[in-house]
């Protein structure tokens, strides 16, 4: 069984996580991630990567949609193996974490891999349902559970995980309180994997694509440097840094194309394509 957190405090914290936390309780019927996971059952909150077939564009009207909903999916599974491929080899009895595990995705897709134990939290009551009754289902549901839980103050034990991932949720959150939460649960050694978009503050200030995409998640986007200051400052040591962001764009290329647009495809095409907006992948190791 995986180790469940111990209730030390309440959870929300501030009345900036209440509100992310009811956005999510509230929308439950969100088109674009519950259409994509009744594909396979792997329902994922973050987007993809790679060229996409263009063969997709040109099926008949009535099986198009179809075809560019499945492809979208497989570009955002190809983004959760990519995150996968760098938090491993993993032994059957590690414990790991996922932060902000959404509605479980990734977690099942890592207990596939490598067998091992899974925790995933989430401020979300309603995604935390969501994602044990998907464990369930997988039959996968004693190595893979999910918490109502802040990933700022997870309730685990010290030094308790072989590895940790947070998947474009770091947006939500302070990067101090975030990095010495995992330089505490990760063991000597332990690996920490993040995707996110940050902003590009070689630029300048924060551009109006970037703050339109804040808008439509309430969420606040960290600029670049911030990431590798708060990982400097909790013991967390960079040993690969890739930039994402070309390979992000044909996903919002093709998402642009798909009834299930909800108009922010050109604001990331935009900042992608200004560079006023990176799509990083950053593997750290905690010293």
């Amino acid at each position: 069984m995986t180790t469940t957190p111990t209730r030390t405090t309440e959870v929300l914290h501030t009345d900036y996580q209440r509100a992310v936390a009811r956005y999510w309780d509230t929308h439950r019927n969100d088109g674009v991630n519950l259409e994509l996971g009744h594909i396979d059952g792997l329902y994922h909150h973050h987007y993809g990567i790679g060229p996409y077939d263009p063969a997709v564009l040109d099926t008949a009207p009535q099986e198009r949609e179809q075809a560019i909903v499945r492809e979208l999916h497989r570009l955002e599974s190809a983004q959760a193996d990519l995150l996968l491929d760098h938090l491993g080899p993993l032994p059957r009895d590690a414990h790991v974490l996922d932060a902000g595990s959404g509605r479980g995705g990734t977690s099942v897709m890592a207990h596939r891999r490598f067998g091992c134990h899974v925790d995933g939290v989430s401020i979300s009551r309603y995604q935390v349902d969501f994602a044990n009754a998907q464990a369930e289902q997988h039959r996968v549901a004693d190595r893979v559970r999910f918490h109502f839980r802040n990933m700022l103050d997870t309730g685990l034990p010290d030094a308790s995980r072989q590895a940790v991932w947070t998947n474009e949720t770091t947006m939500y959150v302070e990067l101090d309180q975030l990095y010495a939460e995992f330089a505490r649960i990760l063991a000597p050694g332990g690996r920490y994997v993040c995707i996110t978009g940050c902003s590009n503050d070689v630029t300048g200030g924060r551009s109006q694509a970037v703050s339109r995409i804040d808008s439509h998640y309430t969420c606040n986007i960290h600029p670049r440097s911030a990431y590798f200051k708060a990982l400097a400052a909790n013991g967390l040591v960079p040993i690969a840094v890739m930039d994402l962001t070309a390979q992000a764009i044909p996903y919002w290329e093709l998402r642009a194309e798909s009834d299930l647009a909800t108009g922010i495809e050109e604001s990331f095409l935009t900042a992608y394509r200004e560079g006023s907006f990176h799509y990083l992948l950053i593997v750290a190791d905690r010293i």
